[in-house]
């Protein structure tokens, strides 16, 4: 087939667009602009567009499928092309339901949590050496894309996005995948640019669960009120399989999960992280893995790219990174950093980037979510704002959201680098959680501070 992608250089994009090529497809794409480490990756196997722009031309009935991105907008002369000569246009979650239609679908879904689930899934059947089809929202060790499509794996595991598809399809995509195996891990409001109001975002969620193939198995989180709600009310005819969190222990900063055959040291900590190893083993035993080849396999999982990813340590001090960048995940992971290492002074950084947490309206939905850090940090760039073209916000609204009166504030990266090259390590956990990088901040330099 020949298959051009609008918008081939996004992260989920260029990761399909791999995967199709190693499929056997031929494909083409455009971009206004490329970064690494999608452009280096498509220039390895010769998909990289030759030069940046959009062009009509390439737009031609010879074409089987257009995939759009969204970064393309609605009046793409590509797309306006394709839409002209009525060519089909797929979004990145319709074309992956159409790979993925006559398998097994396992997809997972919830507000925080899905990456880390998918990869603890992904990690498990990779062990056992069982080959499945999947789609990732972070780079794994072991696996060269976040996307591989086969004509031959029987199961297809999806991580259930629910921002929308595409400039002209404004549905969420994980309404797209109709699930046979589905988990629902969370419900915490997010994406308040697209989803204004908590309700709804919630009504997401149900029509997610309700999507779902009849007879089909919903894996949900017990410890969270609004998913129990979300299932209860579940007009699908599914089977529902609870799950909460594991018994553990942590001694001498090591984190042992009770098995049947005892406590078992594991390398992910943190409730969140014990909780989503739950879910995971649920959907794995659906998969047909039992729960002793489970547990063997767990043991070696060391956690997805950017979820609490560990920087640098030595004897007295440790740096993590995180994406944490949401209320409930931000609160969770410095709530877990805290627990694992009771004896060390927790300095927590976090920098508001997204629409949301740079929204005024939503900042009050931090209220307590740095409690579990000795130093608590908070940055944010009103560059940052005025590119969003979102409204000024003050460093004595950031106070007053987060509801602590020695939170320490920097709105310029110079002050805020300085602070965190000038702060005595010593005998500190430091977490740095971010969906951006603190203005510049260079990580690499950052393991300098041990």
């Amino acid at each position: 087939m020949n298959i051009h992608f609008i918008a081939i250089g996004g992260a989920a994009m260029h990761n399909l667009a791999l995967a199709l090529h190693h499929k056997g497809e031929t494909v083409t794409g455009s971009d206004d602009t490329i970064f690494d480490p999608s452009k280096s990756r498509l220039e390895k196997y010769g998909l990289l567009p030759l030069e940046f722009g959009w062009f009509p031309e390439k737009i031609t009935s010879d074409l089987d499928a257009v995939i759009l991105g969204m970064h393309a907008k609605e009046d793409n002369p590509e797309l306006l092309k394709a839409l002209e000569i009525g060519l089909d246009i797929f979004s990145y979650p319709e074309y992956l339901y159409e790979q993925a239609k006559n398998k097994t679908r396992v997809v997972i879904g919830g507000s925080h949590g899905k990456t880390t689930i998918t990869s603890m899934i992904l990690h498990v059947m990779h062990y056992w050496e069982k080959e499945v089809d999947y789609m990732v929202g972070a780079q794994l060790e072991g696996f060269d894309t976040m996307v591989r499509l086969t004509e031959d794996a029987d199961f297809m595991i999806l991580e259930g996005d629910e921002y929308l598809s595409s400039p002209i399809d404004r549905r969420p995509k994980f309404h797209l995948y109709k699930p046979n195996i589905a988990l629902l891990s969370g419900i915490a409001w997010d994406h308040i640019n697209v989803f204004p109001t908590f309700e709804n975002y919630v009504e997401q969620f149900q029509i997610f669960v309700d999507s779902m193939t009849n007879g089909g198995a919903m894996i949900y989180n017990t410890e969270d009120e609004n998913v129990v709600k979300v299932v209860e009310n579940a007009t699908a005819h599914i089977k529902k399989y609870p799950y909460e969190t594991p018994t553990y222990t942590i001694e001498n900063g090591e984190t042992l999960l009770d098995t049947p055959d005892g406590p078992m040291p594991i390398e992910v900590f943190g409730k969140h992280n014990l909780n989503n190893l739950a879910g995971a083993k649920w959907i794995c035993q659906h998969m047909g893995v039992v729960e002793e080849e489970f547990y063997e396999a767990i043991a070696t999982f060391s956690g997805a790219s950017k979820r609490l990813e560990k920087i640098v340590q030595n004897n007295n001090t440790v740096i993590y990174k995180d994406f944490a960048h949401s209320p409930s995940k931000v609160s969770a992971t410095t709530t877990a950093v805290k627990e694992q290492y009771m004896d060390r002074t927790l300095l927590a950084c976090l920098e508001l980037h997204t629409y949301s947490s740079l929204n005024p309206d939503f900042l009050s939905e931090y209220k307590g979510a740095l409690d579990a850090a000795d130093v608590a940090v908070v940055f944010y760039s009103p560059h940052a704002l005025e590119i969003k073209k979102l409204a000024p916000i003050t460093q004595e609204q950031i106070a007053t959201a987060f509801k602590r009166d020695d939170l320490i504030i920097y709105t310029d990266p110079a002050a805020f680098k300085k602070f965190l090259f000038e702060y005595d390590v010593n005998n500190t956990a430091v977490l740095l959680m971010s969906s951006g990088n603190y203005g510049g901040l260079d990580f690499e330099e950052v393991k300098g501070l041990v």
